[in-house]
C-alpha cells in the first residue's frame, strides 16, 4: 500500500471511528467516489500535504430539511468550506434536468449557509492538475486569511492575505505595489511577519529575496 494509500485509509477510520450519526458512518462505509479519490491522491495530498481538517461525505441539512452530503468538507477553526467533484457525464451533457436543478439549490444552499465554496471538474484533475492544485492553495488560504491573528495590524493582516493569494513566492516589491507602500516599509513588515513565524524567507539573497507563507499543518 502506498504512502498515499495509507495516509487515506487511517483518515476514514478514523472518522468513522467518532462519528455516531448512523446516516454518515453508512456513508463513510461505503468506498469513497473515485473523482474525490483522484482529487485527494492527484491535487489535495500533493499540494497540501495532509488531511488536517477534511472530512469526507460531510452531513449538512438544507433549507428544506433535506439531508445533503458534500464530497469534502474542509473546517479549520469552525469556518466552512465544501468542495464538490463533478464529473463530465453526470454533471454536464447527460444530467437529467430534475437533477440539474436540484445541484444548482445544493450549491445555493451552500453558500447561502456561509459555505465557501469550490467546484472541481474531473477532467481538470486529469487534465490540469497543477492549476488545480494551486486553486486548492488557494482555498486553504483563504481560510487562513478569515481565522488571521487578531493581533496582526490591517497592513500586516493585508499582507498575508497577498501572500496567501498569490501562492508563489514573492518579492518585496511586489507587494510594496500592492499595498502602496515604500520598499523600506515592506521589508520592515516582511522582516516582523518572519519573526513571528508567519512568512518564511524563500531566497535568502539579500538583493533578490522572496518570500512565503508558513504553512503549519504540513
Amino acid at each position: 500500500m502506498s504512502g498515499f494509500e495509507t495516509k487515506m485509509t487511517q483518515w476514514l477510520c478514523e472518522q468513522l471511528a467518532i462519528e455516531k450519526n448512523p446516516r454518515r458512518r453508512e456513508m463513510l462505509q461505503k468506498e469513497i467516489g473515485h473523482g474525490t479519490k483522484e482529487f485527494l491522491r492527484t491535487i489535495w495530498y500533493p499540494a497540501v500535504g495532509n488531511f488536517n481538517h477534511l472530512y469526507a461525505e460531510w452531513e449538512v441539512r438544507d433549507y428544506g430539511n433535506r439531508y445533503r452530503y458534500l464530497d469534502l468538507a474542509y473546517m479549520p477553526g469552525g469556518v466552512k468550506g465544501c468542495i464538490e467533484i463533478h464529473g463530465y457525464r453526470s454533471h454536464a451533457r447527460d444530467i437529467e434536468a430534475w437533477r440539474f436543478r436540484d445541484l444548482c439549490k445544493k450549491q445555493a444552499y451552500l453558500v447561502l449557509d456561509d459555505w465557501l465554496f469550490m467546484p472541481v471538474a474531473y477532467l481538470s484533475i486529469e487534465e490540469e492538475p497543477e492549476v488545480i492544485k494551486q486553486m486548492a492553495l488557494s482555498f486553504v488560504g483563504k481560510f487562513v486569511s478569515l481565522s488571521t491573528n487578531h493581533s496582526l495590524s490591517w497592513i500586516e493582516a493585508e499582507t498575508l492575505r497577498f501572500a496567501r493569494g498569490v501562492i508563489r513566492p514573492f518579492h518585496s516589491d511586489e507587494l510594496a505595489l500592492h499595498l502602496n507602500r515604500s520598499t523600506r516599509q515592506v521589508r520592515r513588515i516582511l522582516d516582523k511577519l518572519v519573526k513571528m513565524n508567519v512568512l518564511n524567507v524563500h531566497n535568502g539573497q539579500q538583493r533578490y529575496r522572496t518570500y512565503t507563507v508558513v504553512n503549519n499543518d504540513r
